[in-house]
C-alpha cells in the first residue's frame, strides 16, 4: 500500500534543519525573548536550592529568623518569577509556531496553485492534503515546543551540572554515576518509539484510505449488500490501529519509570554517600539537601531531550516532505514578459505542426497537428476514446505545453501570453463537472467581477433558469458538495452557463452535451447557435449529431488528423467518418428497438 511508504527520515538533517530555521527569520524578536525567558527560566532553577543550602547551614544554626524569613520570600519570589517565565516562553513559542505554520501553509497553497496539470496527474490529492495539515501540524509542534526549547532543556543541564560540580565535585560524581543508565533507556526508548509511532501513522493512513474510498462509494457498497464485508475490513483496521497505540502506550509506560527508578536510584546514591560524609563532618546537611532537589532537576532535562529527539525526527521526515512539495517545478511557466493580445481579441486559433507526449519516453499522442479556426467559425473534433482530442483542449488552454509545434492565438504563440489573460478568452465546459460548495450565483461568476444579470442571461440562454427558479433560495441556493443535490444534466447546464458568463471570444466544448437529456440539448444546441456568432469555437463529440452542422470536422486517429472536410463531405469520402458515423446510427436504433 502506498501509505506505508513514508520515511521517517533522519533524526537530524543539517540542511533541512537551516531550511525550517529560516522560517524563523520574520520572528527573530519573539525567538530571541523566547530564548531569553528560557535562559532565566533555567537560572530560576537553581535559586531554590542556593537559598535551601543556605536556610539549612546557616538562618538555621544561627535561629536567625529574619535571614530565614528573608530566604523563604527570596524562595516564593524565584518560584513566582520562574512561573511568569515559563508562562511567557510558552506564549510567545506557541505564537511562533501557530505564525509559521500560517505562512507554511499559505505558501504550500500558493505552489499548489501555481503548479501545473502534470504534477496532479502524478500526485494522489490525498497525500498532498496530508502535507498542508499534518505535515505543518508536525512542524508546529516543533517550533511551539521543540526548537526552542532543546536549548533551554541543555543549558539547564549545563547550568545544573556546573553547580553541582561547583558546590562539591565528588558529590557530583556520585549523582552523574546512573547518567549512562539512563542514557541507554533513553537510546531504547527513543528506537521503540520510533517504529511504534511509523506504525501508528499507517494505520492511520490505511483507516482514512478505507473511510475515502467507501464513504466515496457508499452507493456501490449498499447496492451489493457490502456493508457486513466493509465492517469486518475497517474492524480489522480499527484494531490494528488500536493494537498500535497500546504499543506505544505500552513503551511510555515503561519508560517514565525507568527513569524515575534511576533517578530515585540517584537520590539513594546521594543520600548515602552524603549522609556517610555528612556523618563525618566532611559535608552540610545544607549542601546534601541542595544536592538532592539538584538530581531531581537533573533527571527532568533529560527526560525532555529524548522526547524532544523523536519530535525533532518527526519533523525532518515532514519537512524533507514539504520541501519535496515547495521544490516541485512548475512545468508550465508563465512568460517572463507576457505579450498582450490586440484588442478586440479576433480569436484565431492555429495549431501549427504539434507535438506532444506526456512523458519524456512516452508514446506520442498528438502528431504533426495542423489546423486553423477562425472567429465565427466551428470546428469540431471527433474520433475514438484515446485518440487525442481532450489533449488538444488541454493544450489551448495550456494545462501542457506541446512538445513540438506551436499554438498561435490571434498569431501570438500562447506561451507568450500570461495563462490568466488566455484563460479569460476562453469559455470552457468540460465532460467532468466541478462544482464548489456555495450558491449557485457564486459557482456561475466564481468571484469574478461580473454583474449578478450577467449570470442570469448566462444561465437563461442554456436554460439553466428552468430548474434555478424551482429551488427554495432560487440563485441564492446552496449546493452541497461537488453539487450533488442536483442531477447530472443540471450541473452541465449550469457549467455551460458558467463558461458564458464572461462573454468568452472562444467557446470549447469537451462533451458537453453528453450527459443531458434530448430536451435540454436541444435547448443547448438552440444557444450554441446564437452564442457562437462571432466567436471561435471547438468542439469535441462522441454524439456526432450535435456537430452536423460544424464548419470543418477534424477526425482524429492515434493522435494525427486523418480526415478533414463538413459532415456532407466526409460521408461522401466512405473513410473512418462514415464508419463512426455508422456506427452510432446502427447503435441508436438498436437501443430504440429495444
Amino acid at each position: 500500500m502506498s501509505q506505508d511508504e513514508e520515511p521517517l527520515g533522519k533524526a537530524y538533517d543539517a540542511r533541512l534543519l537551516r531550511r525550517l530555521l529560516a522560517f524563523l527569520r520574520p520572528h527573530w524578536a519573539l525567538t530571541a525573548g523566547a530564548l531569553l525567558l528560557l535562559l532565566a527560566g533555567s537560572v530560576l532553577t537553581l535559586v531554590g536550592p542556593r537559598l535551601t543550602q543556605h536556610a539549612l547551614d546557616v538562618a538555621i544554626p544561627a535561629r536567625d529568623t529574619g535571614l530565614l524569613a528573608t530566604l523563604a520570600l527570596l524562595f516564593l519570589a524565584a518560584l513566582l518569577l520562574e512561573f511568569v517565565a515559563d508562562y511567557a516562553q510558552a506564549l510567545i513559542t506557541t505564537t511562533i509556531g501557530q505564525r509559521v505554520m500560517v505562512e507554511l501553509r499559505l505558501r504550500l497553497f500558493t505552489h499548489l496553485q501555481r503548479l501545473s496539470i502534470p504534477f496532479y496527474d502524478r500526485h494522489p490529492v490525498g497525500r498532498l492534503m496530508t502535507r498542508v495539515t499534518s505535515d505543518v501540524e508536525t512542524l508546529n509542534e516543533l517550533f511551539s515546543s521543540g526548537l526552542v526549547t532543546v536549548f533551554g532543556d541543555l543549558f539547564a543541564l549545563v547550568a545544573i551540572m556546573s553547580m553541582m560540580l561547583l558546590m562539591d565535585w565528588r558529590l557530583a560524581l556520585v549523582a552523574f554515576a546512573v547518567v549512562p543508565l539512563v542514557w541507554g533507556v533513553v537510546t531504547a526508548f527513543r528506537r521503540s518509539v520510533r517504529e511504534a509511532f511509523r506504525d501508528i501513522r499507517v494505520r492511520v493512513a490505511r483507516i482514512n484510505a478505507f473511510m475515502q474510498e467507501h464513504l466515496s462509494g457508499m452507493r456501490i457498497v449498499q447496492l451489493f449488500g457490502r456493508e457486513r464485508v466493509a465492517y469486518g475490513e475497517f474492524d480489522r483496521l480499527n484494531r490494528e490501529h488500536l493494537d498500535a497505540h497500546l504499543r506505544s502506550i505500552r513503551i511510555y509506560a515503561l519508560f517514565f519509570p525507568a527513569v524515575e527508578f534511576l533517578a530515585t536510584l540517584a537520590l539513594a546514591l546521594l543520600l548515602w554517600y552524603g549522609g556517610l560524609r555528612t556523618l563525618g563532618g566532611t559535608l552540610t546537611v545544607g549542601t546534601l539537601a541542595a544536592f538532592i532537589q539538584l538530581s531531581r532537576r537533573f533527571f527532568q532535562p533529560l527526560q525532555d531531550l529524548s522526547e524532544k529527539v523523536n519530535l525533532l525526527q518527526g519533523a525532518m521526515a515532514s519537512s524533507e516532505r514539504i520541501f519535496e512539495l515547495l521544490d516541485a517545478p512548475v512545468t508550465v511557466r508563465e512568460p517572463d514578459a507576457p505579450v498582450p493580445l490586440a484588442k478586440p481579441v479576433r480569436g484565431e486559433v492555429r495549431f501549427d505542426g504539434v507535438w506532444f507526449r506526456y512523458a519524456e519516453d512516452g508514446p506520442w499522442v498528438l502528431r504533426d497537428v495542423s489546423f486553423t479556426a477562425a472567429p465565427g467559425r466551428t470546428i469540431a473534433l471527433v474520433g475514438h476514446t484515446g485518440a487525442g482530442k481532450t489533449t488538444i483542449i488541454s493544450l489551448l488552454l495550456r494545462f501542457y505545453d506541446p512538445s513540438r509545434g506551436r499554438i498561435t492565438i490571434d498569431g501570438v504563440d500562447i506561451r507568450a501570453v500570461g495563462t490568466s489573460e488566455l484563460r479569460r478568452l476562453i469559455g470552457f465546459v468540460q465532460q467532468d463537472l466541478f462544482l464548489f460548495t456555495g450558491d449557485i450565483l457564486r459557482n456561475l461568476v466564481l468571484d469574478a467581477p461580473v454583474a449578478e444579470e450577467a449570470a442570469r442571461r448566462s444561465a437563461a440562454r442554456v436554460g439553466a433558469d428552468r430548474f434555478i427558479d424551482r429551488l427554495p433560495d432560487g440563485y441564492r441556493h446552496v449546493l452541497g458538495e461537488r453539487g450533488r443535490s442536483l442531477s447530472v444534466g443540471e450541473r452541465q447546464l449550469l457549467s455551460f452557463a458558467r463558461a458564458l458568463t464572461l462573454d468568452p471570444a472562444i467557446l470549447v466544448l469537451d462533451e458537453a452535451t453528453s450527459s443531458v437529456d434530448a430536451e435540454a440539448e436541444a435547448q443547448i444546441q438552440a444557444a450554441i447557435a446564437t452564442l457562437m456568432t462571432g466567436r471561435t469555437s471547438i468542439v469535441v463529440a462522441h454524439r456526432l449529431s450535435t456537430i452536423l452542422h460544424a464548419d470543418e470536422i477534424l477526425v482524429l486517429h492515434h493522435g494525427e488528423i486523418r480526415e478533414r472536410g463538413t459532415h456532407r463531405q466526409l460521408l461522401a469520402a466512405g473513410g473512418l467518418y462514415q464508419r463512426l458515423y455508422e456506427l452510432q446510427i446502427r447503435g441508436g436504433e438498436e437501443r430504440r428497438t429495444a
